[in-house]
């Protein structure tokens, strides 16, 4: 394809444990790229061996940014990343290396090529408020309500559809002004350049089985110290980095609820559903330029992008 590196930017996306860490640093080698994180899991720096960051090796091998910048008792959102990744890739650029934004976490890969609805942040004590309303007032109710305020918002979502429809209502009470009216605003924040994206997308059963080894690699190397150091700060069970694949199986084995077998067994379910949900949303909804769809190898990326060899 096409490339000049004063404006480029490179995506590579792919379901967990499909080798997109592999294939991105064997581009950054190639072209002398700094490897930018778009997954939400690994910006949260509570989650080093749990969200499978780069290991040491890796960090050697290339540059790296936006890994664990992030407190777990924080929030991330797409615009936040958003505003984190126009800062890596313009370092990148001054540096004069070419920026490869890597995640599984398809909605910020888009962004960056599209951008996002311009919706005003939301102040923590309205997201707070609103947390506290659902519970007070339950599923039924709460989505009841929101009806009022968004009933376009409202009919695409389901009653128990928590996040999205605490989501809704503090965006409207903040602003006043429903969130599926924001959606339909003209998209900005897009990274300036050319973007060329790949999606990594091996057969099923590889991923399946990578993420069988790596859940277990994981429970060997630190996962249980990890999530016990996690518990220890009593954080709101609700956020992001409480729900992480593998902590509450971890919590549970800690607290003798589960044995370590089935811990085990319940995270790489867990990590599998995963995987078959970003393998469907990535079908549908990511935009890329070039598939692989076998098992990840070097001559594999030779023979299909010769330009970033050349």
């Amino acid at each position: 394809f096409p490339f000049d590196r004063a404006d480029a930017f490179i995506g590579v996306a792919g379901p967990t444990a499909s080798g997109k860490s592999v294939l991105s640093l064997d581009i950054a080698r190639q072209i002398d790229g700094i490897i930018i994180n778009a997954d939400a899991l690994q910006l949260y720096r509570d989650l080093n061996i749990l969200s499978a960051r780069p290991n040491a090796a890796s960090l050697i091998a290339a540059p790296h940014a936006l890994y664990g910048v992030i407190d777990g008792a924080n929030r991330c959102s797409v615009g936040i990343w958003l505003k984190l990744a126009h800062l890596a890739v313009a370092e990148a650029r001054n540096a004069g290396k070419v920026p490869i934004l890597v995640g599984g976490t398809g909605m910020y890969l888009n962004a960056s090529l599209k951008g996002i609805s311009a919706i005003p942040d939301i102040p923590d004590h309205v997201r707070t408020e609103m947390t506290a309303m659902h519970k007070k007032m339950g599923a039924e109710r709460f989505h009841a309500t929101l009806n009022t305020y968004d009933p376009v918002l409202a009919s695409r979502l389901a009653s128990g559809d928590t996040q999205r429809l605490i989501r809704g209502m503090e965006v409207f009470m903040h602003t006043k002004t429903p969130l599926s009216w924001w959606q339909k605003q003209p998209l900005k924040g897009s990274i300036n350049g050319c973007g060329h994206t790949l999606v990594l997308t091996p057969p099923r059963e590889v991923v399946y089985k990578s993420i069988d080894c790596r859940v277990e690699s994981m429970f060997e190397k630190g996962a249980l110290e990890e999530v016990e150091k996690l518990a220890a700060r009593q954080l709101d069970p609700r956020l992001p980095v409480m729900k992480a694949l593998g902590v509450s199986q971890i919590a549970r084995y800690l607290k003798g609820i589960l044995s370590r077998d089935d811990a085990i067994s319940q995270a790489k379910q867990m990590s599998r559903h995963y995987a078959k949900r970003q393998m469907t949303w990535l079908r549908n909804n990511f935009i890329s330029n070039y598939k692989i769809k076998q098992t990840y190898s070097k001559s594999l990326l030779e023979k299909n992008f010769p330009i970033i060899f050349s």
